[in-house]
């Protein structure tokens, strides 16, 4: 109970659908496809935008918040990240064109912002998965949690691909793509309904649980390492 409980919410929290390559094909199509028509170089401004501000996420909740229980972490950044990751309906609903901002700028700025929410939501749940793991098969469960973490956000693009086309959003149809967007966020809120899972746990600090805390900071640092990587591959 101490790991599986845990462990489901890890899996819970990164399952929830994503819209991200909907609103991609939106931000890349030409304008009279009914998209943004960003080219490649704005896509890298925004690219190194958040490479800047996820590292810049890491050193915030190291500074600020590793002494914070991760329960109320993750409670608030949900609460704040939900309402936040709707400021995407400006562009879609033609929203910032009508208040004179710059849609590249805007794209830039949201994009930052809330890759900072979510590395300082992703941290605690490393140091969650590095608590989880009792001396003596500290590198097993690791991975396991870490592969139960990529596997939940595989069907969270899943999940993501079917809500897309129940919505009838397409690469040339962007009609319902607000819509889609407001479920796609307000679902970011359904793993508060497990949030108490992660007292199963026990300490809740960071380095807390098996293995000291110079053993569970290498596992969070190694799996941040490999999570990077990833990206970087896909």
């Amino acid at each position: 109970r101490r790991v599986w409980l845990p462990a489901a919410f890890i899996f819970v929290w990164q399952a929830t659908p994503s819209c991200e390559t909907a609103f991609f094909y939106f931000m890349t199509n030409a304008p009279d496809h009914g998209g943004l028509g960003l080219g490649p170089e704005v896509l890298g401004r925004v690219k190194m935008g958040t490479s800047v501000a996820a590292l810049a996420g890491t050193v915030a909740y190291r500074r600020w918040l590793r002494d914070v229980p991760i329960r109320d972490v993750l409670f608030w950044l949900t609460l704040v990240s939900a309402p936040l990751g709707l400021t995407q309906l400006a562009p879609v609903l033609g929203l910032t064109d009508r208040w004179g901002l710059s849609n590249q700028w805007f794209i830039f700025g949201d994009s930052v912002l809330m890759t900072v929410l979510g590395q300082l939501a992703f941290m605690p749940l490393l140091v969650l998965a590095a608590s989880l793991c009792p001396p003596g098969i500290e590198g097993v469960l690791f991975a396991t949690l870490m592969s139960l973490f990529n596997g939940a956000g595989v069907i969270g693009s899943e999940l993501g691909a079917a809500l897309t086309a129940a919505f009838g959003v397409s690469a040339d149809d962007f009609g319902n793509l607000a819509s889609l967007l407001v479920v796609c966020n307000l679902s970011s809120l359904l793993p508060l309904l497990a949030i108490g899972w992660v007292d199963a746990a026990g300490g809740t600090g960071h380095g807390d649980g098996g293995g000291g805390d110079a053993a569970s900071a290498d596992r969070v640092a190694m799996a941040d390492a490999d999570v990077r990587a990833d990206g970087r591959r896909n």
